[in-house]
């Protein structure tokens, strides 16, 4: 009778080891896991895809007199580490996130660091329970808590699949330091089809404490990734064709820390090794808004994220600037989305280069037209504002007024200070990669991101033409081959803004122009951008351009994603950046500079208060004053 209970008791024990080998895991209770861990029953090497839907945690444990630093630098950096709970010294259970938990013993594995050294693997810290006493056990939030959402969405997760712990990576990307907490960011990567990528953000985006969105979608070069075939933590996960690289802040950010700080001693939980608590992921927070994604460069492929509400202001914005009081027909030339993409583009950009003169007056002096410049100074002081480095090229011949307008510019508060201005000469083949890049290396561009605004473009025969088929070619420096370079350097996006067709950047839309604009065939810009901009007047495009900024910049999604959940949001409320915005005062003042100095309207060469034709008042001060009504609304 005993012999048969005994080999009855086997047998059970049998199934229940076989269960668990065929994926009860992910099904068992938090309770049940942890005493399986405690009794240490299992082989697995990481706790990916284990009782899904609840809460898995990152661990850190250090010396009671480093917690509250600690604390302050998880506060600071709340993507990465997300504060679940801080222990007491020497306590090492935590009823207010698990029943009847022990740290000690309940993850599967754990590391041991001395001086930021890892000095050993331990399954468990029992042995070390005298200097727990004077220790702080930390809960940090973990990606893995999120899958079961992810699945859900009908999104695969590829290494629950391939049957591996997530990949993760040390980056480039410098943490918010506290004391001597330091360290750069660790993210987990993620392989998503393109058409899911949005519905991962959105599965993802309000689980705070399991990382919230992802920080980067793209090309791991950007993050200062070099491979992803080898990661520093956990294990290699193979993309299938048509997955794009989706990364997400990593608690192992706190490894990273522990080891710079190189505390005497301190304990961590070996990466991918969580401690599984009895919460689910039910609590969540709303970001603002509902994110969408948008591919903004090809190469290196990145696509940035936005809340639908800011998306749709500024296609908005798009649709304002896009009536046409000319009657030319740029209708035909509008491409829905393109302000959005551009500037998406320009928000991700640390450092712009700005172009813009159209001498289409040839029989004038100055041989320039006032649209053109206020646009260009718009879209410059809002970039200042917002803390890039801003430069602008313009013709040699014209430097000495662009210097007198950016004077006055200064004098009216349109900008903070002066921007450089530089002027560009073909002087051999690489002269433009010379310019564009330090000592011509396509790997150190000087320049994220190319706008031309009403900027002269070279027609297919290589010739400038105006609206009136007249060459204006003598006049006008070969600015664009600049943008024709750009397009061989990887990381440089650029933006053409017109509204003629004739225009630096609008060979993206040249069949239309061909087509639609009068003497199109002739004139049509043969030169593409990126991202085309057509206004009814080219000013308007950049007051777009500056407003949109604007939006993006009071984004909470937008700003999370930028700062790649590292430090603090950008306080809304404070807004610095909207004095920088264009207003009515402002343009008229300029507008009077502009006609002092001998800056003719485009299409009547007048010297009034007037832009191609239109008059300032009530046509001109009545879309700056809409535009900014709905970016401020």
């Amino acid at each position: 009778m005993t012999s048969r209970m005994a080999s009855s008791e086997l047998k059970k024990n049998l199934e229940d080891e076989e269960m668990l080998l065929t994926g009860g895991l992910k099904s068992l209770l938090p309770h049940v896991l942890r005493r399986i861990i405690r009794c240490n029953r299992l082989t697995i090497s990481n706790t990916s895809g284990m009782a899904e839907g609840y809460k898995q945690a990152n661990v850190v444990i250090l010396h009671k007199s480093l917690a509250d630093d600690f604390e302050k630098f998880c506060y600071a950096n709340d993507g990465p580490l997300p504060l679940l709970h801080r222990s007491q010294p020497g306590d090492w259970k935590c009823p207010s996130l698990s029943s009847d938990s022990d740290i000690r013993t309940d993850c599967l594995q754990y590391r041991k660091y001395e001086h930021g050294a890892c000095t050993g693997s331990l399954k468990s810290l029992k042995e070390y329970s005298e200097q727990l006493k004077d220790m702080v056990t930390f809960y940090l939030g973990c990606s893995f808590s999120f899958e079961k959402a992810v699945q859900k969405a009908g999104i695969p997760i590829r290494n629950v699949e391939q049957k591996c712990n997530v990949s993760m990576y040390k980056t480039s990307v410098p943490c918010y330091s506290v004391s001597m907490f330091h360290c750069n960011l660790v993210v987990t990567m993620r392989p998503i089809p393109e058409s899911k990528l949005e519905a991962a953000v959105l599965a993802t985006c309000e689980l705070k404490e399991a990382h919230g969105a992802p920080i980067h979608i793209g090309d791991p070069g950007l993050l200062g990734i070099q491979d992803l075939s080898k990661p520093d933590y956990g294990d290699p996960v193979h993309l299938h064709p048509g997955d794009i690289p989706v990364f997400w802040a990593c608690g192992v950010t706190g490894v990273e820390a522990i080891i710079n700080c190189s505390a005497p001693l301190a304990f961590t939980h070996s990466p991918g090794c969580m401690f599984i608590t009895d919460l689910k992921n039910d609590n969540v927070r709303s970001l603002g808004g509902v994110p969408q994604v948008h591919c903004i460069s090809q190469d290196p492929l990145h696509f940035s994220i936005v809340s639908a509400e800011a998306a749709q202001k500024i296609k908005t914005l798009e649709t304002l600037i896009g009536i046409d009081p000319g009657e030319r027909g740029i209708v035909h030339l509008q491409r829905r989305g393109e302000l959005l993409g551009a500037c998406l583009a320009l928000s991700h950009a640390g450092s712009v280069l700005i172009t813009t003169g159209f001498p289409t007056h040839c029989t004038h002096e100055p041989p320039e037209e006032n649209d053109g410049p206020p646009g260009a100074l718009a879209i410059a002081a809002m970039l200042q504002a917002l803390e890039k480095q801003v430069a602008i090229v313009t013709d040699q011949r014209a430097m000495d007024l662009n210097k007198k307008i950016m004077e006055e510019a200064v004098q009216l508060g349109i900008l903070k200070k002066p921007i450089p201005l530089l002027s560009y000469q073909r002087q051999n083949a690489d002269s433009a990669l010379m310019f564009l890049c330090e000592n011509g290396n396509p790997g150190r561009p000087r320049f994220d991101h190319l706008v031309a605004i009403e900027r002269a473009g070279m027609a297919a025969d290589g010739n400038y033409y105006n609206a009136r088929k007249v060459n204006i070619k003598h006049l006008v420096d070969p600015i664009d081959e600049l943008f024709l370079a750009a397009q061989t350097i990887p990381g440089v996006t650029t933006t053409g803004v017109g509204d003629g067709g004739n225009e630096l950047g609008m060979g993206k839309v040249k069949d239309a122009v061909k087509k639609h604009i009068k003497n199109g065939d002739v004139i049509a810009c043969d030169v593409e951008a990126d991202f085309t901009v057509v206004a009814g007047v080219s000013n308007w495009g950049g007051y777009a351009i500056a407003c949109a900024l604007s939006v993006l910049r009071s984004c909470e999604i937008h700003d999370r994603y930028l700062r790649r959940a590292i430090g603090f949001p950008r306080a809304p409320s404070k807004r610095l950046w909207l004095p920088a915005l264009p207003s009515v005062t402002k343009e008229e003042k300029l507008l009077k500079t502009l006609v002092q100095l001998g800056v003719r309207s485009g299409k009547t060469a007048s010297l009034e208060m007037e832009v191609d034709g239109l008059p300032f008042y009530n046509t001109h001060s009545l879309m700056i004053e809409k535009l900014l009504q709905e970016a401020q609304q």
